[in-house]
């Protein structure tokens, strides 16, 4: 294996070895209709600078960090006489600065902080007084994850043995298996100061650094699990769930002895239980509906509302900002989905089911491979799109993970932008999904005028423990295709207060004619929102942006001045409550 250049080693191995013959994935190949597309993954990893980061390619223990976070906690009654504006409900502007790491020594099990109540979970890591800057080794054999369902009893042989050296390091190795699945409890259970106001707590769920963080994260556990069985090109494998050859759980995470096994799962979703991306434990899906609702939900969430950078990646989140601005499509859907509809059916939904737990599941990380997957895919379908945002903001921010060496390393987004850099692949497979654009139940329908819905603004603030249909302007109607091609409407779901202790979840439809909407495999079908509980709960205001321009072109009421819109509750609604309900257009 190359040792890391910031290792405890100095020297690297030259050995070249040639790449897996299975086709690149970041080249799969899809089918729309009649016509066939490859496309390509390509990204330049550059700081926000645009300099090229061979500039550090000595690689040195960090020295005390004097950046703009520790300034912020060292100027006192500066900060103190702006934590008001920093802590808004609105993304900060002025004196933003990227999410920074953690100080280890500062993570505390605290309290809950809706109830005050002292925590009964303590997911603090190990702390070191070494911290490295991560440089990406060189790439000499690239790794290989495979889709679950067709690895074979071989692979799994090996991960199995992996995992189960893993649970077998001394309990205080930051490596061992525990202590991996503290890692996400501890970043995403409100456990760490985002800056020097303790009230203000560090969040990298439902904004726009869930995809790269969690890249991280696999991409440390994967070479651990790589080193203790000394296989360089092991790799995870992927739960493809959004494939219905792969929406079956995984028999080798079910077999009781297997060390993949884990008991705190929903039983009655154990093969051959068909996954369900709409999940909803109070709003059961019909069995005949799970496969044909899937499609259309990755269609949704991966191409018709995921056109905007913040619409896929989730919205902005820098220092100052209150945890949970806006999650992107995948997160707040299928994503979420996933977490519910594994974990234990009882309101904490443990392991899966809750953000504490969820790591202490084999599952998780096969779960989250197939999202990471999903992350590549949608690049490659962008072309000539943008595929990342240019702000040094998030470019820039950075987390602290152990390697395989038990090293404490900071990482930056900024080098999760290609996964072959970062020394994997993943199996092709073929994307049903993507020739799945939604027909329309009624086109032309004039259900907006007829249905005696109140305008939206005189609706909100509202309680969603009913259906609530609203009546929202379109400020452009007939827009041309230029028009289209430079901004894309978006319905925009804002103000949703909830407590995030609870699973909740609603779905949004747009000219439906339905008295109780419950199918999503139809182009009324607009999006959802939903959110995995956590251990540690707040009370949290968030907004989603669901895409209007091709749904407008599918139910054929591009020239409407009005549309009607229907919020759904399926889980939760006595404490959701929605702020409002607008349509804006954005470039």
């Amino acid at each position: 294996m190359a040792s890391l250049a910031l290792s405890f080693s100095t020297t690297t191995s030259t050995t070249t070895t040639t790449r897996p013959s299975q086709p690149k994935p970041s080249h799969n190949f899809c089918t729309h209709a009649t016509r066939h597309h490859r496309f390509n993954v390509s990204c330049k990893t550059t700081n926000s600078s645009g300099q090229n980061q061979k500039d550090n390619q000595n690689s040195e223990i960090s020295q005390p960090k004097l950046e703009r976070r520790n300034l912020l906690l060292g100027i006192g009654g500066l900060y103190g006489a702006t934590s008001n504006f920093l802590v808004s409900d609105a993304t900060p502007t002025a004196l933003a600065t990227p999410i920074t790491s953690p100080d280890l020594s500062k993570c505390a099990t605290g309290t809950n902080l809706n109830t005050q109540q002292p925590l009964d979970v303590n997911c603090c890591p190990p702390t070191s007084t070494q911290i490295i800057d991560y440089k990406l080794p060189p790439v000499n054999k690239m790794r290989f994850r495979p889709a679950a369902h067709l690895a074979g009893k071989e692979y799994f042989a090996k991960f199995e043995k992996a995992i189960a050296l893993m649970k077998a390091l001394p309990p205080d190795d930051p490596r061992n298996f525990m202590q991996q699945a503290n890692v996400h409890c501890a970043y995403c259970n409100l456990t760490y100061q985002q800056t020097g106001d303790p009230k203000l707590k560090l969040q990298i769920h439902n904004c726009w650094h869930f995809y790269p963080w969690h890249r991280w994260y696999l991409y440390f556990y994967e070479r651990i699990l790589g080193k203790l069985i000394d296989d360089p090109t092991f790799g995870l494998p992927f739960w493809n769930w959004d494939n219905p050859d792969g929406m079956v759980m995984p028999q080798e995470f079910v077999r009781k002895e297997s060390p993949l096994f884990n008991g705190r799962r929903n039983q009655q979703h154990l093969p051959p239980a068909v996954t369900d991306l709409a999940y909803s434990a109070q709003s059961p899906t019909n069995p005949k509906k799970i496969i044909p609702n899937n499609l259309t939900i990755m269609y949704s969430e991966m191409v018709r509302n995921g056109s905007k950078l913040e619409d896929f990646y989730g919205a902005k989140y820098v220092t100052g900002t209150k945890p949970d601005p806006g999650p992107g499509s995948v997160e707040r859907g299928s994503h979420t989905a996933m977490h519910g509809w594994v974990g234990e059916a009882t309101p904490s939904g443990e392991d899966m089911g809750n953000f504490y737990s969820t790591g202490r599941d084999p599952l998780f990380y096969s779960h989250h491979a197939n999202v990471d997957r999903l992350w590549t895919i949608w690049r490659g379908l962008r072309e000539s799109k943008p595929k990342d945002f240019p702000d040094s903001d998030w470019l820039n921010a950075d987390f602290l993970f152990y390697d395989e060496n038990a090293q404490l390393v900071r990482v930056k987004v900024v080098d999760t932008l290609d996964n072959e850099k970062m020394g994997y692949i993943y199996q092709d497979v073929d994307l049903p999904w993507l020739k799945n654009r939604p027909i329309a139940r009624v086109k032309k329908s004039k259900v907006a005028a007829s249905s005696g819905a109140q305008p939206a603004e005189t609706v909100f603030p509202v309680k969603l423990d009913k259906v609530v249909k609203v009546l929202v302007n379109r400020p452009k109607k007939s827009r041309s295709k230029k028009d289209k091609e430079k901004e894309e409407e978006l319905l925009v779901i804002e103000g949703i207060e909830v407590d995030t202790a609870t699973f909740v979840k609603f779905d949004v439809f747009v000219n439906d004619e339905d008295d109780k909407p419950d199918e999503f495999d139809k182009a009324e079908y607009a999006g959802c929102y939903s959110q995995v509980p956590h251990k540690n709960s707040m009370t949290v205001k968030t907004t989603i942006r669901l895409g209007l321009t091709e749904l407008m072109e599918d139910l054929d009421a591009e020239d409407d001045e009005k549309i009607l819109v229907s919020l759904v509750p399926k889980a939760g609604g006595e404490v959701i409550t929605i702020g409002g309900i607008k349509i804006i257009y954005a470039s």
